[in-house]
């Protein structure tokens, strides 16, 4: 054991995959690809399966919305955490460490290593049944079996970071490749899947069991996980290079969680076409389905390939949770112990409480074992997804691939449904605790924790907006060199935009325009037509003011070209401010003159929105003629 000196995540192969060697383009996309199958596992654990078979049996084909919502909020979260160790270089774990207080952190990580215990927890469950339901092993021992598993991620590690992505993604297609023959087997009702998208909720029953299918799909390590994964490509440090990285890494997410999706749907549609439409709607177990799917069917594949793609899931699922849990300790306490060890005491963690539960209570106990652990899993989750979003909309640490208000506000919505969600679960689950439980000292001790855990929440919210504060008003305040004007070399505006109104503006535009340029300057000229056809068809509206508009400005092209400037006209539609941003960018400008129209109050609001909207949405100097 000792404490990290190399502060970079997963070290042992932190840039170990070097796209840029590969010769053929496709292979240095097909690079890219693998961190997001790694993570995608945790979507289809053992975990999930209970929730999408309730669904399915207790309301048929009624919630595959509810997966749909669940598999898009996991989508935006995940590309989150992409972009976070992309661009910082950093995991999760770190960024926590470096923003958070020592004791909020030291919380964080304590909650973070119980999630991943839960997390195994549900992963050995779910080995250990598919053991029982294929092969009849005792439930005890198929727990005990799991225990050697320990030593394959070690041997996965050796062999390299591109083998164990291909390791789990194999599984991944076993699982995957198990259900698609259980569509077969099932014969689902088409026209009734379809009708499923549609959003409802039947009942107050439903209701409980969609908020158990989206507090069990987004899970907490994987965010941790993604963030570090990412890094073992090696990429050049340009703007280029990172955000091709981020658009790749998103794809991949992209075609990794709709895999996860179809493995989820799947479940449901299975339950919902074996177990609704035939009467069972009591199904509820995992046992249970594996029984009646033989008989129904009158096929005993049909179970055999259950078990097997329970097996698979469960199997590649301990896979990254034990990654994930490399990741959470190096990155909160910098600590880094053997690998093997690392592995033992997480699956120790998992198979002790197990083995306890099984020998003390019975099999019986195995279903709401699972139920617990995604209680543990759920308390764990808004911990991880507030800090992702604080950190990613950091301008500071992110500079240009901050990310942007719409995608911030979807992410805050998304993390305000787990949060709600998720505290209901929690809420009564306590609840459930407090009226099985006699001691008054037990009952204490719940209610101290719930409040402890309410106000951790809200320190995490908070305390990063906090510490921009104090920073920005520190920087304020911090005495700075002056600089030297000798080493400030102004650049020459090889490029300048117009923004035309065919208004008594454009000659002040036009001076201005003129006072700054140099002989080689080209000038880009703009003018957004805003009559209805023009917004509807654009450039190929020919109704008359957008003929008349392009012929004023091509008399304004005429002066500057008589006059010897290089000049350049471009029509805009629809939105004023975008289309100028639009073209502003497209044309690589340097400037952008706007004139003013000087109205005050009321008018300001209406003939000075342009001006406004523009000024944020363009990354170079605009300067305002009057």
């Amino acid at each position: 054991m000792r404490f990290n000196d190399d502060d970079r995540s997963l070290s042992d192969v932190h840039e170990s995959i070097d796209p840029a060697t590969k010769k053929k383009s496709w292979r240095r996309i097909a690079a890219f690809f693998g961190p997001a199958y790694l993570v995608s596992v945790g979507y289809m654990d053992p975990g999930n399966w209970a929730t999408d078979l309730q669904g399915g049996a207790q309301f048929g084909y009624a919630l595959i919305w509810v997966l749909l919502m669940s598999n898009l909020m996991a989508l935006l979260l995940q590309s989150l955490s992409a972009r976070l160790g992309i661009v910082q270089g950093r995991d999760l774990a770190q960024c926590n460490r470096e923003a958070y207080p020592r004791g909020v952190n030291f919380a964080l990580y304590v909650l973070a290593e119980i999630a991943i215990a839960a997390c195994d927890l549900a992963e050995v469950l779910g080995v250990a049944i598919g053991l029982n339901l294929l092969l009849e092993i005792p439930l005890i021992w198929g727990v005990l079996i799991t225990f050697a598993d320990t030593f394959i991620l070690l041997y996965l590690q050796k062999l390299g970071m591109r083998k164990m992505e291909a390791f789990i993604i194999t599984l991944v297609a076993v699982v995957g490749g198990c259900f698609l023959v259980e569509m077969f087997f099932a014969k689902p009702d088409l026209g009734e899947i379809a009708k499923g998208f549609i959003p409802s909720i039947p009942n107050n029953a439903a209701l409980y069991i969609a908020i158990g299918i989206i507090g069990a799909t987004v899970m907490p390590h994987n965010l941790y996980l993604h963030s570090a994964l990412v890094q073992t490509r090696k990429i050049k440090r340009d703007d280029a290079s990172i955000k091709r990285s981020i658009k790749l890494n998103i794809l991949d997410s992209t075609i990794a969680l709709n895999m996860a999706f179809f493995v989820n749907a799947a479940i449901l549609i299975l339950a919902a076409s074996a177990f609704y439409s035939t009467g069972n709607q009591h199904i509820a177990t995992l046992k249970d389905a594996h029984v009646l799917l033989s008989n129904i069917f009158n096929n005993e594949w049909a179970s055999h390939l259950f078990a097997i793609a329970l097996i698979a899931a469960g199997q590649s699922s301990t896979v990254t949770g034990t990654l994930a849990g490399q990741i959470v300790m190096e990155g909160y306490l910098r600590l880094r112990i053997n690998p093997l060890m690392r592995r033992l005491l997480t699956r120790l963690l998992a198979i002790v409480p197990a083995v306890l539960v099984l020998a003390i209570m019975g099999e019986e106990e195995v279903d709401s074992m699972l139920v617990f652990s995604q209680v543990l899993l759920s308390m764990q989750l808004a911990f991880a997804v507030i800090p992702l979003i604080h950190f990613c909309s950091d301008k500071e640490r992110m500079g240009k691939f901050t990310i942007g208000m719409k995608t911030k506000v979807v992410a805050w919505i998304i993390a305000s449904i787990i949060v709600v969600l998720n505290l209901k679960l929690v809420y009564e689950s306590i609840l459930g605790w407090m009226s099985a439980i006699e001691s008054t000292w037990a009952k204490a001790l719940i209610i101290i924790g719930a409040l402890g855990f309410v106000a951790l929440l809200v320190i995490t919210i908070v305390y990063p907006w906090i510490r921009r504060r104090r920073e920005a008003v520190a920087s304020i305040h911090k005495q700075r060199p002056v600089p030297e004007l000798q080493t400030l070399k102004g650049t020459a505006f090889n490029k300048i935009a117009l923004a035309l109104d065919f208004s008594e503006n454009d000659e002040s535009v036009m001076r201005y325009a003129i006072q700054m340029a140099n002989p080689s300057t080209e000038f880009i000229l703009i003018h957004v037509v805003e009559s209805a056809p023009a917004r509807m068809h654009e450039k190929n509206a020919a109704d008359l003011e957008t003929r008349y508009d392009q012929s004023g400005l091509d008399a304004y092209l005429a002066q500057f070209r008589s006059a010897g400037f290089l000049a350049t006209g471009k029509l805009g539609f629809k939105n004023r401010a975008k289309e100028i941003a639009r073209i502003v960018s497209e044309t690589e400008s340097d400037l952008l003159i706007v004139g003013s129209h000087g109205h005050k109050m009321m008018k300001d609001w209406i003939f000075g929105e342009t001006i406004n909207s523009v000024r944020h949405m363009v990354n170079v100097p605009i300067f305002i003629a009057r």
